[in-house]
């Protein structure tokens, strides 16, 4: 080819398609987005929403699912059976066995002041569901980011209510109960369509800088704490004792009275015996206790001499012996 010939353009033109192709092919796109369009499918824990130009017209349950197609009817999925959760002071990066949370501290959702004016960072979960999907949808505005400030809001009423110490100690499950009953009865006031599951306090700690000084606030009240449980377990060692010592000495004085009582008794019938006896024959009963009282004075006495008066001269024939000793026996 010369390069003076002249060059002919058309054979950089496209070729020209038979005008019932181009029909076949429109109408086939046509179909294909008619089919696209007019089908929809539910997940198993979702729940269809359709909407005809903007305004709700009815739900769809989980499957396949037809609906009018070029945009005439629009369907929002939402998942009514699967438990959601909110996380609030703290952030779930990845989970699994090994759950990584965001080193990010959020401050301006844990930070809260409890009721004794003492500052607490608070840590916590909400599980919940969506039970009612046309209210979650058009009844509030972002009902997601509402529920999160209902919950805030919650809990900080909640742990202005208690002291430091309920909160981070004992009241934690009562809490968590509260907060849950408000936050139900707030979601039910504001139709949001939200059931509460659960709340979950996950961490209570003071705020870093008060750190030290609470814990040493605590390590004095556990020592508070041991120093009482060892006084009451003197207490309970000593008491006892001295009240059973002192049950035995009023129960040996009760004895002793006893004793004392039934021989003051016996003695006083054994006296008005014998004074009777001593009715019937007054002389020989003065006789015979003359003698018995003789008897056992005189078993006590030494060498005994009985004699006259009216004798003399005999002494020789006493024996004396100084080196005697009374109650010798001659």
């Amino acid at each position: 080819m010369n390069q003076h010939d002249p060059i002919d353009l058309n054979q950089f033109r496209p070729p020209r398609m038979n005008p019932r192709t181009i029909r076949m092919v429109v109408v086939g796109l046509l179909v294909l987005i008619l089919v696209f369009t007019s089908f929809v499918t539910i997940g198993p824990e979702e729940v269809g929403v359709v909407l005809r130009f903007g305004k709700f017209v009815r739900t769809i349950n989980p499957g396949l699912n037809f609906k009018l197609p070029f945009g005439i009817e629009t369907v929002y999925k939402v998942p009514v059976e699967r438990q959601l959760k909110l996380e609030f002071g703290f952030r779930t990066e990845e989970a699994g066995v090994r759950t990584r949370y965001s080193q990010k501290a959020f401050l301006e959702e844990s930070l809260m002041l409890t009721g004794d004016l003492n500052a607490a960072e608070v840590e916590w979960i909400v599980q919940f569901r969506i039970k009612d999907p046309y209210k979650f949808l058009f009844r509030v505005r972002n009902p997601i980011q509402t529920f999160r400030d209902m919950n805030e809001a919650v809990m900080r009423e909640v742990v202005g209510d208690r002291t430091v110490n309920e909160v981070l100690t004992i009241g934690r499950q009562e809490i968590a109960d509260v907060v849950a009953q408000k936050l139900q009865k707030l979601a039910d006031q504001y139709e949001t369509g939200i059931k509460v599951d659960q709340v979950v306090l996950q961490d209570v700690t003071p705020p870093d800088p008060v750190k030290p000084a609470f814990n040493e606030v605590n390590e004095a009240q556990q020592e508070k704490e041991k120093l009482i449980n060892q006084a009451w377990a003197e207490y309970n060692r000593v008491i006892p004792k001295a009240r059973g010592e002192a049950q035995r000495k009023i129960e040996e004085a009760r004895g002793y009275a006893l004793e004392r009582v039934n021989r003051a008794r016996g003695e006083a019938a054994r006296f008005t015996a014998l004074y009777n006896e001593y009715l019937k024959a007054r002389e020989v009963t003065r006789q015979r206790i003359y003698l018995e009282t003789m008897e056992e004075v005189l078993s006590n006495v030494g060498r005994k001499l009985i004699t006259d008066e009216k004798a003399t001269g005999i002494l020789p024939l006493f024996q004396l012996d100084k080196s005697k000793k009374p109650g010798g026996g001659q």
